[in-house]
């Protein structure tokens, strides 16, 4: 079997017996503009806080807000990590959301793939990895 192009090299990401799986997470928050959802996005991968971060636009928001119903349109930020990242995740993204209140719920991913969930692990060590600027765009290998 051939892999796709622009897929991972999982090597070394095996469930070793005895050794538990880890505890994910899925942290959600929602922000106003696209610019903002990408500098979270970037600096939460970066820094390794999570393993990436989907960002879903065009999502319609209704609630009260200061006695008000108010509707706005909105981008929904979805990132995998771990559960023990979660403050730090939260911290980035209060320093970064505009939002006065924002949203930040961490949901626990209690059902995962292994192979999915260990490169979750491999990649939300919470230390920034200089290097990962050598990787083809696509490309990357976890050992």
């Amino acid at each position: 079997m051939t892999p796709r192009r622009g897929s991972l090299t999982l090597t070394g990401v095996v469930k070793r017996p005895g050794k538990a799986a880890p505890s994910l997470l899925v942290v959600v928050t929602s922000v106003g503009t696209e610019e903002q959802a990408l500098d979270i996005a970037q600096r939460l991968v970066e820094g390794q806080l999570v393993a990436c971060v989907n960002i879903l636009p065009g999502v319609r928001s209704v609630f009260r807000w200061k006695g008000k119903v108010q509707h706005e349109s909105e981008f929904l930020l979805m990132a995998k990590t771990l559960k023990e990242n979660f403050e730090r995740v939260r911290q980035v993204i209060k320093e970064l959301n505009a939002y006065e209140l924002p949203e930040i719920l961490g949901f626990p991913a209690s059902h995962a793939d292994e192979a999915f969930a260990a490169w979750v692990a491999a990649s939300s060590t919470g230390i920034e990895n200089p290097s990962d600027d050598e990787d083809e765009p696509g490309e990357a290998t976890i050992d």
